[in-house]
């Protein structure tokens, strides 16, 4: 028996709609005399500075401060800390492309995104996320931060779909795991154009012209 054809896309936005954090990452730790992976380390090994980006996420700490308190861990300046970090951080355009025709064969569109503030730097500037989708969930204007659960029961509410309706991509697999707990069809992003092959069997419509 065919299912359905599911009816609303929903995609993660640093390293799916945009090139890969890590490589801008790596790119910011090398220009400033560190180890490679120095800044993946401090926000997710290092304790402190793990709970600091959580709390960046969830919006409870302004970007400015994060700023000042991760550069002292990393041992750098810490003046738009942030925006150095992703100033290689680039639209994928394979993915943006998808996401246009998607939703121009009448796709639910939405962006569910763990934020990291807008000031002293806007991750989210000329990405044009309130025209080019319909729905746009960023965790720190909710407290909740992926993959906790409840961030996800949000955005299927301002989608309007049930979880069975709705496709979600991520780059990280642990921020899958909630969304295929409610009942989504997931996709491990990798490759953009791996992606959209996988979310044109699971939509029915053609995503790559």
């Amino acid at each position: 028996m065919s299912h359905p054809r599911r009816q609303g896309l929903i995609l993660d936005f640093g390293g799916v709609l945009t090139t890969p954090v890590s490589e801008s990452a790596r790119a910011f730790c090398l220009s400033e005399g560190l180890a490679p992976d120095a800044f993946a380390d401090v926000v997710s090994a290092d304790p402190v500075g793990r709970e600091l980006f959580a709390d960046l996420e969830r919006g409870v700490l302004p970007q400015a401060e994060w700023n000042a308190r991760t550069a002292d861990l990393l041992g750098v300046g810490a003046t738009n800390l942030l925006g150095r970090v992703l100033a290689e951080v680039r639209p994928e355009p394979v993915l943006v492309g998808a996401a246009r025709a998607a939703r121009a064969a009448g796709v639910r569109v939405g962006v569910l995104s763990n934020s990291l503030g807008s000031g002293p730097y806007d991750p989210y500037e000329g990405h044009e996320l309130g025209t080019r989708y319909d729905v746009v969930v960023l965790s720190g204007d909710h407290g909740l931060r992926k993959p906790e659960p409840g961030l996800y029961a949000i955005m299927l509410e301002r989608m309007d779909l049930p979880a069975a309706a709705c496709v979600y991509v991520d780059d990280s697999a642990r921020n899958l795991t909630p969304a295929q707990d409610l009942g989504m069809a997931v996709v491990r992003h990798t490759a953009p154009a791996d992606t959209v092959v996988r979310l044109e069997e699971l939509l029915g419509v053609p995503l790559g012209g």
